[in-house]
């Protein structure tokens, strides 16, 4: 997969956009920034927004291509991220050392999914939040973008078992409309979830 993925961002056009998720820049209005981890953060896009907020930015992915766009990105928008090249599993989670972490299209099977989310939410500090946006398994009669893998799918059940301790204040599966560079266009099925640690 590593090899698909550098292949894939090796492509000099931002194949996810440059502009961030929706769900995140409507999530983010009026959050006073702080310390925000972005795993499997792909070409930037997320992250350097964040940034661009007053955000201090960590994030990661295993791609080192994509971590030259990000960086790029990062310039062409005068900012600065902290961009790790690592796995989700290799990845050093530190407790209690940010207030937000953004999970953005992080499908994962699932044994390293429950490992994602359950260390994202241990790397909150109390009254951090967690924002995220998936495809749901509905998702697989769209073409749109995401897995064609049902395991590597989300749904409202399988993120409230993940994160039993947060205080979930939007937890919702919906169709919407992606314009999110040439792999995430058009009507598609997702997930979104915020809460509060």
């Amino acid at each position: 997969m590593k090899e698909f993925w550098n292949q894939r961002y090796e492509e000099a056009e931002y194949i996810y956009g440059k502009s961030p998720n929706v769900f995140l820049a409507k999530m983010l209005m009026g959050l006073p920034p702080g310390r925000a981890l972005f795993p499997a953060e792909g070409e930037g896009r997320n992250a350097v927004y964040a940034a661009t907020l007053g955000w201090e930015v960590v994030c990661f992915d295993y791609s080192e291509a994509a971590r030259g766009k990000a960086l790029a990105l990062a310039r062409e928008k005068e900012v600065e991220i902290d961009y790790q090249v690592s796995t989700v599993e290799d990845f050093s989670f530190a407790p209690g050392a940010f207030q937000l972490v953004g999970l953005f299209f992080a499908h994962q099977p699932p044994a390293h999914r429950r490992y994602l989310h359950e260390q994202s939410y241990h790397s909150l500090q109390a009254g951090g939040r967690i924002l995220l946006e998936g495809f749901s398994r509905e998702q697989l009669a769209y073409q749109s973008g995401g897995p064609r893998q049902e395991d590597l799918l989300f749904s409202p059940e399988i993120l409230r078992a993940d994160f039993p301790l947060l205080n979930i204040e939007v937890l919702e599966a919906t169709e919407t409309i992606l314009a999110e560079g040439r792999y995430h266009q058009g009507a598609a099925h997702v997930v979104h979830l915020a809460g509060v640690k």
